[in-house]
């Protein structure tokens, strides 16, 4: 039977007596799980920020009527011409409604859909900003205000103003930074924009919008649907888009396929209207991933190294303890024992280090034009880091331990003591 508290005991005084040896083993493990919570917290946060950056800005799927050539040309209807070979040049756009058609029943069958988080209607149109002589190009979108600060977290784009003004003003406009900057226009002046048929409304800027993609804030604007149905001299159910959030990202794919057919009208899931992003979010994780399990790694052999000489500079301890009585068995736990206490003091300490540097890294001040919303540097609070931090300790200092520690097991006191 195995005296715990006497193998523990001799455990702790081997650890204490060699307290240099033990303090470089125990920190290895620290500045390794240290290191390894701080990099992944701050990587994976940055992923993150890049990923909302755009991932709250785009809708699920997306349904919408694209402008597309007709897939039967007129000579496909004559039957002589029905086994030739046809060839046809210039093939032009078929004459199709931006408007989807039947929009508003569309949007009532989703929302009882219970997969579907929110559906909401939206008018996309080209515009142009008046500014004195000047005309610049423009894109106006008409939303459901606070649906979309509920499922896209709009309000955290909007650097000046808020949601609620726009919601309560009729004839008031969001505009993105770019196009306030050049114009030299803030929240509360006036500006006029133009349609692509030459009609002109005044609007009243209520807030401006900045997304931090410079290429949208330069022509991009909001204003309530009713606003842009009123500048387009549409009904109230003219929609030309409907965006949909899922509770689960994962259904986009195959929910798209079957609106498709089901509207028949186009529907762009995420993952096809963000491949190129998606792909560079990919490489980005599998870096971060990389990079921290290799760390890892390096403080595994770091703590098999100092576990390896601390049990050669107790060849003579071993030796007696084994003249006095101790099975092999015995030492190799007494050795065993003393590399899970490292594991768990250097995890434990490993685990607070981390925190606080990621504390730190979260409270050091992160300023760009380009996200205003963003204070600081992004950190990931995800327990599992921690989890796998001190998983990881416990089962390196274990191997470290077991590996020169079964080599003590086999030890002979004899030759020890003779010194052979």
């Amino acid at each position: 039977m195995i005296n715990w508290k006497v193998i523990l005991g001799i455990a702790k005084t081997h650890l204490v007596t060699k307290m240099k040896s033990t303090v470089t083993a125990s920190l290895g493990v620290t500045f390794g799980i240290g290191a390894y919570i701080t990099l992944v917290s701050f990587m994976t946060g940055l992923n993150k920020m890049l990923d909302d950056l755009i991932l709250n800005q785009t809708p699920d799927i997306h349904l919408y009527n694209e402008i597309e050539p007709s897939v039967k040309q007129p000579i496909a209807f004559f039957e002589e011409y029905t086994d030739a070979f046809n060839i046809v040049h210039s093939i032009k756009p078929k004459q199709s409604q931006t408007k989807i058609h039947n929009a508003l029943p569309i949007l009532s069958h989703l929302r009882k859909d219970e997969s579907i988080r929110g559906a909401t209607p939206q008018i996309r149109t080209q515009i142009f900003y008046l500014s004195g002589s000047i005309e610049l190009g423009g894109n106006l979108a008409g939303i459901d205000v606070m649906e979309e600060v509920r499922l896209y977290n709009m309000n955290d784009y909007i650097v000046k103003g808020t949601p609620e003004a726009l919601q309560n003003t009729e004839n008031g406009i969001l505009l993105g930074a770019g196009a306030a900057k050049k114009m030299s226009l803030d929240v509360g002046d006036r500006i006029q924009i133009s349609t692509v048929k030459g009609d002109v409304f005044p609007l009243k800027i209520v807030g401006i919008y900045q997304s931090g993609i410079s290429d949208v804030d330069n022509i991009q604007s909001f204003a309530k649907l009713k606003t842009v149905q009123r500048i387009l001299g549409e009904a109230e159910n003219y929609i030309t888009d409907i965006n949909i959030k899922l509770f689960n990202m994962d259904l986009a794919v195959p929910m798209a396929r079957q609106l498709e057919q089901q509207f028949k009208i186009k529907a762009t899931d995420i993952k096809e209207a963000n491949a190129q992003f998606e792909a560079g979010t990919t490489i980005r994780n599998l870096i971060t991933y990389s990079v921290s399990i290799t760390l890892l790694i390096v403080a595994g052999f770091g703590i098999y190294n100092i576990l390896n000489m601390l049990i050669y500079e107790k060849m003579k301890d071993i030796a007696i303890l084994k003249a006095t009585g101790f099975s092999g068995l015995d030492v190799q736990l007494i050795f065993m024992s003393q590399a899970v206490l490292i594991g768990v003091i250097g995890g434990l300490s490993g685990l607070v280090i981390g925190f606080g540097l990621s504390r730190l890294i979260d409270n050091v001040a992160f300023e760009t034009e380009a996200l205003p919303t963003i204070t600081t540097y992004p950190i990931n609070y995800n327990p599992w880091f921690y989890v796998i931090g001190i998983t990881f300790a416990l089962i390196s200092t274990f191997v470290a331990g077991y590996l020169p520690s079964n080599k003590a097991r086999k030890i002979d006191p004899v030759r020890i003591i003779r010194g052979t």
